[in-house]
């Protein structure tokens, strides 16, 4: 298969337990921390910078969220699969550190930049851990998940 299709595939499934994790903490936060999490932060402010948030009911920015949260995770996962064959660690543990390195670029780097979150290092530390884990959740399903499906290409060997 494909590694970007393996990939995106990949990304997407991982999406899944990372999103169930970020629900979980998010719910053991101090109240005065549990505002909206990023992914929603994210699509409300890109929303607004195109002039559309005022013509979306909760309902739509609900689902606009998921779909972002879930396109970002598949998107990025395409890009580990090429990669994670000249990765030397097992599976889970080059998943977490691409996903650690997703993390970094997301949240010090590229949302900055484009002025949609102040950069992590202003966050409330509970709230940084919680993403920084919720990476690692995704990163480590991300490389368990493509090793499995490169498992059958030919010369991958990783697995054997």
């Amino acid at each position: 298969m494909n590694d970007l299709l393996t990939g995106a595939c990949a990304g997407f499934a991982a999406t899944v337990p990372m999103t169930l994790a970020m629900e979980a903490m998010h719910r053991l936060l101090p109240q005065h921390e549990r505002h909206p999490l990023p992914p929603r932060l994210i699509t409300d402010q890109v929303a607004e910078k195109a002039g559309v948030k005022e013509q979306m009911d909760e309902e739509d920015r609900f689902w606009v969220s998921l779909a972002s949260h879930f396109g970002y995770g598949t998107a990025a996962g395409a890009v580990y699969a090429p990669l994670s064959r000249a990765i030397p660690l097992p599976p889970a543990l080059g998943g977490m550190a691409f996903g650690l390195g997703v993390w970094a670029g997301s949240y010090l780097g590229l949302l900055p930049a484009l002025n949609i979150l102040r950069p992590a290092t202003e966050h409330p530390p509970r709230r940084t851990a919680l993403m920084i884990s919720a990476h690692l959740v995704w990163g480590a399903a991300l490389g368990v998940l493509v090793d499995r499906m490169q498992d059958g290409d030919e010369g991958d060997g990783r697995s054997e």
